[in-house]
């Protein structure tokens, strides 16, 4: 399963793009930060990814506010280019 969930912040909004099937896209960056345990012991993690929305989930990204934290689900694929991976979210939830 594919599948990741991950609490952000948005910290970078590209404009709107159109796909060549003309739909909507978005790409982006989001920030995290927490700490976890790892074999027993905590561990700061600190981390930027590269991020795209397409089709409808667009409108809840163009609706956050940069800095704004979330809970953005999706899934992770390779980059255009092969360099790395991409987050494709497919969903975006308001933090609480």
């Amino acid at each position: 399963m594919n599948r990741l969930v991950l609490a952000a912040s948005l910290v970078e909004r590209a404009a709107l793009r159109y796909t060549p099937a003309g739909l909507p896209a978005l790409d982006s960056s989001l920030r995290h930060e927490s700490e976890v345990s790892e074999d027993g012991r905590p561990r700061k993690v600190s981390l930027e990814i590269r991020a795209v929305a397409i089709g409808a989930v667009t409108r809840s990204l163009l609706a956050l506010e940069l800095g704004a934290p979330a809970l953005f689900i999706g899934f992770l694929a390779p980059s255009r280019n092969k360099r790395g991976l991409l987050f494709h979210i497919t969903s975006v939830e308001p933090a609480a």
